[in-house]
């Protein structure tokens, strides 16, 4: 019987996040009332996408859905200091007594500090939460660029915090006392090239020693010197060594400890106590203490489920973990270590491309029990829901990379794990489909919860859900969206044989109803290269997407960006004297990005014409960074400066940026020329990426750094300059004719049937006969190009779109705070306010315009 008072959870997670929301879902809050009490000041958060936070973002985009009914209170800012069993009460460092009907320990845990005097103190971080990313931050911004810094502790978030320093401008050393990165969750093979990866990345690893002194003076942190006598400097030291469950209050109240610590539970997540449980990484649970999000997920279900009388059980939990470290892809899954008896291995090593892939089979090879992935994890989503279960073919199938990108085609079993965090199997997806509550990607995500945590189950979601309704005898509907019944590459030809002009044309003609966000930017899009006309003329302004409209990126502020074309990252030393004079009269963040750029930060709507025109001025022109079009095309310095260069690189990036500035695509676009084979521009991973050799030009098609970076495909080899810009022209006018919305082209590639040898057959062999008309498209985009700011510039019409106001010309929202960072300015962001009396007073008009 269920126990009388309210469910008191202490702890405010994502373990005790999950448990709100089940305890809402199943009725238990509306009959019994639940109270959460968090410690911190911030509500339930994203722990595993802290290092967001490191680079400015605002904390509460890591705050976890919210908007609970009034039958739960949440308690932020007190700590629980005491549990009264016989009492059922708990008592806050504020003095609140809350009395329970059942109590939920999911108090999580907190970094392990290794033994070393002095290590605490100034400049020195325990990274786990939200204040010591914060804290990280001020120590980075307190020490001059450059500066030394240490990380200590090689796992998970000890690599994301020596990421988020490296781009805090830190010289980064990671010190891990294993003899590898990321010892739970790879092998050996896996973290020599995980290691490779890193360094190659410009952090500095040492492994099989840790910190045993620490060095200051004057009571400032100098450096540590580690177990085998190694000095290293040291401005700022962040640790992050593992985690100890924070079982203090259990172990105070008098509940049974776990061997190793943690509260004892049993299978219902029940500990020793009537009506108490424990959550998450402060229970022990089937025999050990968990440290992932996916288990803590688990017991929080199966305690909710059992206050509203069920009969969950928790057995042993899945610890796949995908991450991205550094810009490197990482997966595991099941036995990583190959521990389990009888088991085998089968490893597939690229150390020059730096890709390492390994299964663990069953004896008989016929059972997958573990993988491991570091560079290359497309192949994760199956791999995962295929752990535990039958292989469906050969094992090498699924890693070698004769056929990468076909592994989604293996057979799924319905009792596979799709959706780890959410504990959702492919059968439950694929009797969603069946029972007509599922017809997509997005109506299966809600009825499933599949790939609502954290996403890297989507495409494998996409994957079961179509293939199941092709099965029922259905269809995979390829329409845009209720406006329209045809696909992109559809609506692209209707649109060029009709000659339409205008979106209302094309939504009169092809289409029903006004549009929608969907369909109006994407045919903007169509247009922008069937039709060039500027983005701001007629109704062309009512179609774009928002940072179209704006000419610039919005940012999560309110306010714009501003990037000035730099071709090949080329720039003059006047230039650069104009970016830097605009950046300080205008109180812009200046920030060099990874593809040779200058982004300025923080610019209002109505100073975007006045930053635009000293830059236009001053001879630079749009950088299309807020287009679906060609971003950049990167370059080394090439042979005029390089002792290894052998083709002029900079004068061929130049080129190649010159010809595609502004060509709208159905997704961004991006580019390098390298040198020489030393690869510096990092071609490899753009969606071109063309590399000298001593005869000419090698191209490289299909490459992308996205949330599944790829490595671009060899198309060509020893081209002449005009045979490469002519195989570029024609795969670029062919992708935009025949990919899908938002499609990469590593996937577009990939989608074509034949692959990469039949884009041969098109764009050199013209199987089509079509190369003459991708030819004359490029030519006349090339032939119509204007620059966007300087057009706008000129015409008084377009300027009136960046009034900020209607009624109030030259206005400025006075809620704008700007505040210094790392000797630069930048907007105060809302966690950083005081509260203060709010007046009220006559809002702004949407612009003029504004869609």
């Amino acid at each position: 019987m269920p126990a009388a008072g309210p469910v008191v959870v202490v702890g405010f997670g994502m373990a005790a996040h999950r448990l709100v929301q089940e305890l809402v879902e199943r009725g238990v809050a509306a009959g019994r009332g639940v109270v959460v009490v968090g410690e911190e000041e911030h509500p339930g958060y994203d722990r595993v996408h802290l290092t967001r936070i490191a680079g400015g973002s605002d904390p509460s985009s890591l705050y976890l859905p919210g908007g609970w009914p009034d039958d739960v209170e949440v308690v932020l800012g007190q700590r629980v200091v005491a549990v009264d069993l016989a009492a059922r009460t708990v008592r806050t460092d504020a003095g609140r007594e809350l009395g329970y009907g059942d109590l939920v320990l999911a108090t999580g845990s907190e970094g392990f500090v290794p033994p070393v005097a002095d290590l605490l103190g100034d400049g020195t971080v325990v990274y786990r939460r939200i204040d010591d990313v914060l804290a990280m931050r001020h120590a980075a911004a307190s020490v001059p660029a450059g500066a030394p810094a240490v990380v200590v502790g090689g796992g998970l978030l000890g690599l994301e915090a020596a990421g988020a320093l490296t781009s805090l401008g830190l010289r980064v050393t990671v010190v891990e006392v294993a003899d590898r990165l990321l010892a739970q969750q790879v092998d050996v093979g896996g973290g020599a090239v995980l290691r490779r990866l890193v360094e190659t990345g410009g952090i500095r690893v040492v492994t099989g020693s840790g910190v045993a002194q620490v060095r200051r003076e004057d009571g400032a942190l100098t450096g540590v010197v580690l177990a085998d006598g190694t000095e290293l400097a040291a401005r700022v030291v962040v640790v992050s060594a593992g985690i100890r469950p924070r079982d203090d209050l259990g172990r105070t109240a008098g509940l049974t400890m776990g061997e190793r610590g943690g509260i004892l539970v049993d299978d219902a997540c029940r500990t020793s106590a009537p009506r108490v449980w424990a959550i998450g990484e402060c229970a022990c649970a089937a025999g050990r203490c968990w440290g992932l999000v996916a288990p803590a997920y688990d017991m929080a279900v199966v305690v909710a489920d059992r206050l509203a009388g069920g009969t969950a059980v928790f057995t042993e939990a899945d610890t796949a973990t995908e991450l991205k470290m550094l810009g490197v892809p990482v997966a595991s899954a099941g036995d990583v270590h190959g521990t389990t008896p009888g088991a085998l291995e089968l490893v597939w090593a690229d150390h020059v491309g730096g890709v390492y892939k390994k299964l663990v089979v069953s004896e008989d090879g016929r059972r997958l029990l573990g993988a491991v992935l570091v560079g290359d994890t497309e192949s994760y989503g199956l791999l995962r829901a295929l752990v535990g279960g039958e292989l469906p073919g050969a094992p090498e199938q699924l890693v070698l990379p004769a056929v990468e990108g076909r592994a989604g085609d293996v057979a799924l079993p319905d009792a596979a794990l799709l959706c780890t965090y959410n504990a959702v199997s492919v059968g439950a997806v694929r009797d969603a489909v069946r029972c007509g509550d599922a017809c997509d990607v997005p109506s299966a995500k809600g009825c499933t919860r599949a790939g609502t945590t954290c996403g890297s189950c989507v495409p494998l979601l996409k994957k079961v859900v179509e293939s199941e309704l092709v099965a029922a005898g259905g269809t995979v509907s390829a329409a845009l969206c209720e406006h329209f019944a045809y696909s992109r590459q559809e609506l692209y030809s209707l649109v060029r044989l009709r000659g339409l002009r205008t979106f209302s044309q094309v939504v009169g003609e092809l289409g029903t109803g006004r549009g929608c966000d969907i369909c109006k930017p994407l045919v903007a899009s169509l247009l922008a290269t069937l039709a060039p006309a500027h983005p701001l003329d007629g109704e062309n302004a009512a179609t774009q997407d928002t940072n179209d409209w704006a000419l610039a990126n919005l940012q999560k502020d309110g306010t714009y960006s501003v990037v000035p074309r730099l071709p090949a990252g080329e720039v003059t030393p006047a230039k650069l004297a104009v970016i830097a004079q605009v950046a300080a009269d205008f109180g812009l963040y200046t920030k060099i990005t990874g593809a040779q750029r200058i982004d300025l930060f923080g610019a209002r709507l109505d100073q975007l014409p006045q930053i635009w025109q000293r830059l236009v001025d001053a001879g630079m022109e749009s950088g299309h960074a807020y287009g679906k079009s060609l971003r950049t095309v990167k370059s080394c310095v090439g042979d005029t400066w390089c002792r290894f260069g052998v083709q002029d690189s900079v004068a061929m990036a130049v080129r190649l940026e010159l010809r595609y500035r502004g060509l709208r695509s159905p997704h961004k676009l991006k580019s390098a020329v390298s040198g020489c084979a030393r690869e510096c521009a990092e071609a490899r991973g753009k969606d071109f990426g063309v590399i000298a050799t001593e005869s000419g030009w090698n191209l490289y098609l299909g490459g992308n750094g996205g949330f599944t970076p790829r490595h671009a495909d060899l198309f060509a080899t020893d081209l002449t300059d005009d045979e490469l810009i002519r195989c570029i022209d024609r795969f670029l006018m062919l992708y935009i004719r025949t990919a899908d919305r938002l499609q990469r082209t590593s996937t577009w590639i990939e989608s074509l049937e034949g692959g990469m040898d039949y884009l041969r057959s098109v764009i050199v062999d013209d199987a089509l006969g079509i190369c003459a008309e991708l030819d004359a498209d490029m030519a006349a985009h090339v032939a119509k190009y204007e620059d966007e700011w300087a057009a706008t510039l000129a015409d008084p019409e377009r300027l009136a779109r960046f009034v900020p106001f209607l009624n109030a010309p030259g206005a400025h929202d006075p809620n704008v705070v700007r505040v210094p960072e790392r000797g630069q300015s930048r907007p105060i962001r809302d966690a950083e306010r005081r509260p203060r009396r709010e007046v009220l007073v006559a809002g702004p008009a949407l612009p003029v315009g504004a869609p």
